[in-house]
């Protein structure tokens, strides 16, 4: 273990990103590298924490909580309709300067639309750039439900919706709808650079990106022209760290002042060290195993059924989590307003899960359980996650097998339908639960959009969801969301698993750092004493 400390931390001396002589420095062990900086394209919860410091979105939510705020934004009015968002823009913001990129204007409604633009036409000049693949953007159809973005002056600009949709703004303030600079994008395309937009970001957030060494550390600087006023912190260094042991040794040793995701094991010990606050939650979050509809014996309703009641959930929270999760009935978690309590869980039973096998004709189906490639809040342990599943599958006569691939390709593969079973997760941005029910539904449309891994399409439920977006009646949406959770249980595409208690650990020394349901990184405003 002191090996390995030692050498990450030779290799982040060897570029520089050694903490800096002078002024404060803030280091968070993360768990996984990051796919990239933009935040337009990718939906793994490292690559979002990575470009949170540099970016701001119109509207943000309060740190810590799904409350609103003005971000870019100074303020905003609704058309009664629900089909028109009229934003007012901040005056005096500047965008971060980077290499040989300085600005040479403010923040206006260009950004804005180059920023939207860039997602919704496919024949904008960064339509393309950097692959296209816009995750959440496609995922929430946003490219149906957003007409156009306009510009009405240099300061005002207005959102035309195709339909009511009555999470957008909560919408609006995810890191998917993070501002870019127009004026950067000119200048790399000019340079014949324009994939650095997103590897080497320019925003207008609280920090400015440095460097990134592959799978060992990205640096930040305190952003001086910051408009909410410059951090208490001057550098900011995200140590990855996938290994908690690892994680957890460097914050007892000092060396990182905030860490993710304690290995479960390890949290009384953490609780009793006097160095260390521990910040526990109710978690936002479902730990899920997506089942492949389009993968035989898995198009059997009754075969995914007897998969629910197979996996022993509760020797999982004990194996897996240590006790610190629930069992998981719904996709939905239990923190989220409209979670149906009245769906009854599949029951441990194995004898009934094997009559189901039998009866489907599935005895002897081999089938794979992917399992993550490494440790995700939400699942501390995802080998051992699949070893158990694996036993309790193989018991009502199936052939399971366990595979995985390391980040990149596991995701990739996921989206393209080549699995079986995989291991997922999916921690709550907004705290609406079509955050959570609309990405796994298909929208209506013929072909499951990326986010939807178990490839399930039914009418009934996207109808269900599309009234609940379309309406900002509480009650009646509650009731929607209701009856879609129950149809989702009856038809079993996903293996609901556990819902975690969200814990960050921290250094004592540090300050203001706050965390809620949302359980995401946020540094803005955190400083640390001597």
């Amino acid at each position: 273990m002191g090996l390995r400390l030692a050498t990450a931390m030779a290799a982040a001396v060897v570029l520089g990103l050694a903490p800096a002589a002078h002024g404060k420095t803030l280091v968070y062990c993360s768990d996984s590298s990051p796919q990239g900086f933009g935040p337009q394209l990718w939906d793994l919860g490292a690559s979002l924490d990575a470009v949170r410091p540099v970016f701001n979105r119109l509207v943000e939510f309060e740190t810590g909580t799904t409350q609103l705020k003005p971000g870019l934004a100074e303020s905003w009015t609704i058309s009664e309709d629900g089909l028109a968002y009229t934003f007012r823009l901040r005056t005096g913001v500047r965008f971060q300067t980077r290499g040989d990129f300085k600005p040479t204007r403010d923040f206006d409604a260009d950004d804005v639309l180059f920023s939207f633009e860039r997602m919704l036409k496919q024949d904008h000049p960064y339509h393309q750039v950097s692959g296209g693949t816009y995750l959440y953007f496609v995922g929430m159809d946003m490219p149906e439900i957003i007409r156009s973005v306009d510009k009405l002056d240099q300061h005002t600009v207005r959102f035309t919706l195709s339909r009511p949709e009555a999470p957008f703004l909560a919408d609006l303030a995810m890191d998917w709808a993070s501002i870019l600079s127009m004026e950067y994008a000119d200048h790399l395309m000019t340079a014949g650079t324009p994939e650095k937009i997103d590897q080497e970001p320019v925003g207008t957030g609280p920090y400015s990106f440095v460097a990134y060494q592959k799978d060992a550390v990205i640096r930040y600087r305190a952003n001086p022209d910051y408009f909410r006023g410059r951090q208490p912190v001057d550098t900011l260094l995200f140590s990855i760290v996938p290994d908690p042991a690892i994680r957890r040794a460097k914050l007892e040793a000092g060396e990182c002042d905030v860490m993710m995701a304690p290995a479960p094991a390890d949290i009384e010990s953490l609780r009793a060290n006097p160095d260390v606050a521990l910040l526990e939650s109710a978690g936002m979050n479902v730990a899920y195993v997506s089942l492949n509809v389009r993968k035989p014996p898995l198009d059997d309703k009754r075969v995914r059924q007897a998969i629910n009641m197979a996996v022993d959930k509760d020797a999982i929270i004990r194996a897996v989590y240590l006790g610190g999760a629930t069992p998981a009935k719904n996709p939905l978690p239990p923190v989220i307003w409209s979670y149906n309590d009245d769906v009854v869980a599949y029951p441990y039973d194995p004898a009934a899960a094997k009559s189901l096998i039998a009866e489907a004709g599935a005895e002897g189906a081999k089938i794979e359980i992917w399992f993550l490639p490494t440790a995700r809040s939400y699942n501390p342990d995802p080998k051992r996650m699949g070893e158990l599943m694996q036993a309790d599958l193989n018991a009502i006569g199936l052939d399971a097998t366990l595979m995985t691939f390391d980040a990149a390709e596991y995701r990739k593969k996921v989206v393209a339908a080549e699995h079986w079973m995989a291991q997922g997760g999916w921690v709550g941005d907004n705290g609406d639960p079509d955050n959570f029910l609309y990405v796994l539904s298909c929208a209506g449309a013929a072909e499951p959009p990326p986010q939807n891994n178990a490839k399930w399409c039914s009418a009934a439920y996207d109808e269900l969801i599309r009234k609940a977006k379309e309406t900002s009646d509480v009650a009646e949406r509650t009731a929607l969301y209701k009856e879609a959770q129950r149809i989702a249980h009856e038809e079993a595409p996903w293996l609901p698993v556990a819902h975690v208690t969200s814990v960050m650990a921290l250094r004592k020394n540090v300050l203001n750092y706050n965390t809620g349901p949302v359980a995401v990184p946020n540094f803005e405003g955190v400083d640390k004493s001597e």
